[in-house]
């Protein structure tokens, strides 16, 4: 990397390849959306907005930081990966989702009740993110207090963004014991995290990148008071930028898997009925519901078309989590049949259920796992959507599209340096691989080696507001 100084101004211009969705679309108009600048410049002022963006020009002001012969594209947005499974991941259950948690996951969360070990977790959950490149994501906490206060002053430390709350339990089976709280405390903790957290490091949600989630586990976790509850919680925090965050139709194994079990124990027509005030027996109105613009639910494999329709019609956003679901036999999330119910899909690691902080991986694995969907349900994503997946979509998931997710001018400078001399296999592909003779065709067949050979070792900076963040 080359720095020449060409102006005394704090304003800084980042030269490199740039890629990005422009502008606002859905994920069907990703691909004519799709912005490749090969020689590309991204002005960043000293609030560390974007000013510029497009061909570089030897006249533009400021401090040049030249990446050539590196790409420049927006910061991954992770939508679902668990904080208190740091440790935990390709972790072997002997079954499917809920063998897994009971055998692996509920025993690992409990070992953040260590102040010490959660505080360790917490550096190391922000290294994971920073050598991955995801500069935003919904961060599924955990149970304890001092874990979150952990993470969310580390976070704050390296200066990443984040929404995370603490997961919420109040029934359960044994292997839970240590994570589940009583219904008063689970209300009560909630409301102190919203408190102390949301928006802690600026004093205003609008500009923070510190966010608080109410986070039920997922319904088999809590009770229909604890939902009555967090519903009446959430409907006097929501105004304020607070945000809904759970798991949703992950695994339909027959008659004892998630779906069937609580359909079975809340008696209701669907799993999204919980979340939507109908917990009660026949779907009944019980409390407030949790859906709207800044609500996401991770997974969403198997549902009803009733429930996409209902999550579109809320703005309701869905993350996908194809790693995840391939680990635990969860099937696949159906990608034309939820694209065309209009609801925004956008892109969860699910870390430790997944077992890839790189989001660029779990892009790959939705890749095949949807080219691979049977007859006519098969399809071969564009890369141009698969970018929009792990940026674009992301930023609208979380509500904050006005501030980041592209590069388009008035954004705020979330971006990542890729280097594909830092990873050999991908400088091979870079410099070596065929292009088709029509450039379009050329610009795409780049944009997929590079999202699919990229590994953490070519990510070579990170930039969060225009300022480069490192690993502790």
């Amino acid at each position: 990397m080359h720095v020449s100084q060409t102006h005394s101004s704090s304003r800084k211009t980042h030269r490199g390849h740039v890629f990005h969705i422009a502008g606002s679309p859905t994920v069907e108009g990703a691909a004519a959306a799709l912005v490749s600048i090969p020689d590309g410049a991204i002005v960043v002022d000293d609030s560390g907005v974007i000013t510029y963006v497009g061909e570089f020009d030897p006249g533009l002001r400021g401090t040049v930081v030249d990446h050539r012969p590196g790409f420049l594209l927006p910061g991954f947005v992770d939508t679902h990966v668990h904080f208190p499974q740091t440790f935990i991941g390709d972790a072997y259950g002997g079954g499917q989702l809920l063998e897994w948690l009971n055998a692996c996951i509920f025993p690992s969360e409990s070992l953040f009740a260590d102040p010490d070990f959660a505080s360790d977790a917490a550096v190391a959950f922000c290294d994971r993110r920073i050598a991955a490149g995801t500069t935003q994501a919904m961060v599924f906490g955990s149970a304890f207090p001092h874990a979150q206060d952990a993470l969310f002053e580390e976070t704050r430390r390296r200066g990443l963004r984040v929404v995370s709350g603490r997961g919420v339990q109040t029934t359960g089976p044994e292997s839970a014991a240590a994570l589940i709280s009583s219904e008063d405390d689970a209300i009560r903790l909630v409301s102190e995290e919203i408190e102390k957290w949301h928006g802690a490091d600026t004093g205003d949600a609008a500009t923070a990148l510190l966010h608080v989630a109410v986070i039920p586990r997922f319904s088999l976790a809590v009770t229909t008071e604890t939902l009555k509850n967090l519903g009446e919680l959430y409907d006097s925090v929501r105004h304020r930028g607070v945000y809904f965050h759970s798991h949703l139709n992950e695994n339909d194994r027959p008659g004892t898997g998630e779906v069937a079990t609580t359909k079975q124990m809340y008696q209701v027509d669907s799993y999204l009925d919980t979340y939507d005030g109908k917990f009660l027996p026949g779907s009944k109105v019980g409390g407030k519901s949790f859906l709207g613009k800044r609500s996401i639910l991770a997974h969403a494999v198997h549902c009803q078309d009733a429930e996409l329709a209902r999550m579109a019609e809320t703005g309701t956003s869905i993350s996908h989590c194809p790693t995840s679901q391939q680990f635990l036999g969860s099937g696949t999330m159906p990608w034309k049949r939820t694209v065309a119910a209009g609801v925004n899909i956008a892109i969860g690691s699910d870390y430790g259920g997944g077992d890839e902080f790189l989001l660029t991986r779990v892009l790959g694995d939705a890749f095949k796992v949807h080219i691979s969907e049977a007859g006519d349900d098969g399809i071969s994503l564009h890369p141009a959507e698969l970018l929009f997946t792990g940026t674009l979509a992301g930023a609208r998931a979380l509500d904050m599209e006005d501030r980041i997710g592209n590069f388009d001018v008035g954004k705020e400078a979330d971006f990542i340096v890729v280097d594909p001399a830092a990873w050999p296999p991908l400088g091979g592909l870079m410099d070596k691989g065929f292009r088709a003779e029509d450039p379009n065709l050329a610009r795409d067949q780049t944009l997929f080696a590079l999202l699919m050979a990229m590994r953490e070792p070519a990510i070579a900076a990170v930039y969060v507001q225009g300022r480069r963040i490192g690993t502790a």
